[in-house]
């Protein structure tokens, strides 16, 4: 008769899901660093000094987006669905308010090009969901099934 294998204890399954959530923000922070670097050349190259400035800011932008997304998902390692889905719906709503709140501030001003800094925003918001899509997937998360 052979013996069924131990469900993953707690501490194997939340060891691993910190693992998923440190690739995705490493994945994460390789992307800004690159859409900092290029976006900043290309944004200098097509608009001038307010190209540059707006790659940064988008660039500074999504990485506070990605962050606060990797971040509010690592403080519910272990909860309950229900309060995993309001810590990341709660967190995503204060990112709204930090946007709407730097776009207000930034609005009137002409230090930085308004379509770099969309674009490069973009970019990251897209591209850091499909690499924390990735981690995800690529992760060897424990599953026992019933």
């Amino acid at each position: 008769m052979s013996e069924t294998p131990a469900a993953p204890g707690p501490a194997e399954t939340h060891g691993a899901e910190r693992a998923v959530l440190r690739t995705a923000l490493r994945y994460s922070g390789l992307l800004v660093a690159a859409l900092a670097v290029a976006g900043s050349i290309v944004g200098f190259l097509v608009a001038g000094l307010p190209g540059l400035w707006g790659a940064l800011l988008g660039a500074a932008l999504a990485a506070f987006f990605s962050g606060v997304t990797v971040w509010s998902v690592a403080r519910t390692v272990g909860k309950d669905p229900t309060t995993t889905g309001a810590v990341v719906m709660g967190s995503w709503i204060g990112k709204m308010v930090v946007l709407v709140v730097v776009l207000v501030l930034l609005r009137g001003q002409d230090f930085y090009d308004r379509v770099v800094l969309f674009v490069v925003l973009l970019i990251g918001a897209v591209g850091s969901a499909l690499l924390d899509y990735r981690a995800v997937r690529g992760g060897r998360l424990p599953y026992v099934g019933s």
